[in-house]
């Protein structure tokens, strides 16, 4: 859809180009209001986010979800606040706001970036904030996959905040043959693999928070293809504002372990994160929408 089409989108676009100069303190005065906004006025996807924790969480009380549903609003703007603010924050600050627990992981899988890697994460703490932290820390370049979003101007803005200091975002349609094609070339993807897959992919089954749930073989497909060591990256908050990202290694030679395999991996890796952190994690997400495979751990075709 063309901007002819979708007169807002432009407007959205340059709204969120002039946010994105303000400073980051009055971004979150922003951000306040809009928790009231979104979560009391609007109720943004409150069924299901309450569904999802409720799903997740059965032992939990009603007044513990509530509470960690409030906290997950909030940070949902604050985070929301911080992703605008990354259009135009410069290279220093991001050093200062994002740490690598143990960079030595990934140096050691990419040959000190010399070669790609594959690296797995998931929508919790700020996962845009994840990408530039990790590249500027470390030198080496990530490209994120992404998911067009259907506005128009959002999607083009968040690309261009993903496209700073040398990041190639790819459409997930096109993750494949990129991936493919820099195998021997120092540029490494980097997919959120937490979402629900459409009808057609293909998939395992897994529990996941307790729940029978569909996820996307296609990147543990593509490791094994490719040959690319496989991490996973935990993006943790620290406090409003701060980050510390840790590296997981998930498989050195993924084309010696099956995709049903390295999707429990991975799923093991997303739930301790969550599990760990709640409140992080993208709640609001329609997680549960597709059945998984009947039989568990089966690849569908």
């Amino acid at each position: 859809m063309t901007f002819r089409q979708q007169p807002h989108g432009l407007a959205l676009l340059y709204l969120l180009r002039a946010l994105g100069r303000l400073p980051l303190g009055f971004l979150y005065i922003l951000a306040g209001a809009g928790y009231h906004i979104t979560y009391h006025v609007a109720g943004y996807r409150r069924k299901t986010v309450r569904e999802n924790l409720a799903g997740a969480f059965p032992a939990r009380s009603g007044k513990e979800l509530t509470v960690l549903e409030k906290n997950f609003y909030r940070q949902l703007t604050e985070v929301a606040a911080e992703i605008v603010a990354a259009r135009y924050m410069s290279a220093r600050e991001f050093r200062r706001r994002v740490t690598l627990v143990n960079p030595q992981l990934l140096a050691t899988a990419s040959d000190d970036g010399s070669r790609p890697v594959m690296i797995l994460a998931i929508h919790q703490g700020n996962w845009e904030w994840l990408l530039h932290g990790v590249a500027l820390a470390t030198g080496c370049t990530l490209d994120p996959v992404y998911k067009p979003l259907h506005n128009r101007g959002a999607d083009l803005f968040v690309n261009e905040v993903r496209a700073r200091f040398g990041a190639r975002p790819m459409a997930r349609g096109s993750v494949a043959q990129a991936v493919l094609k820099n195998r021997d070339r120092a540029r490494s993807a980097v997919l959120l693999a937490d979402q629900s897959p459409v009808p057609g992919e293909r998939c395992c089954a897994a529990s996941f928070m307790g729940m029978p749930t569909a996820f996307h073989s296609g990147p543990a497909g593509l490791a094994r293809s490719s040959g690319l060591p496989l991490l996973f990256a935990r993006c943790r908050r620290r406090r409003r504002g701060y980050y510390e990202v840790e590296f997981q290694l998930l498989a050195r030679e993924p084309a010696r372990e099956s995709e049903e395999t390295l999707v429990q991996r991975y799923v093991a890796a997303a739930e301790a994160a969550i599990i760990a952190e709640p409140q992080s994690w993208l709640w609001s997400n329609r997680r549960w929408k597709r059945a998984p495979p009947a039989q568990k751990n089966r690849v569908s075709r």
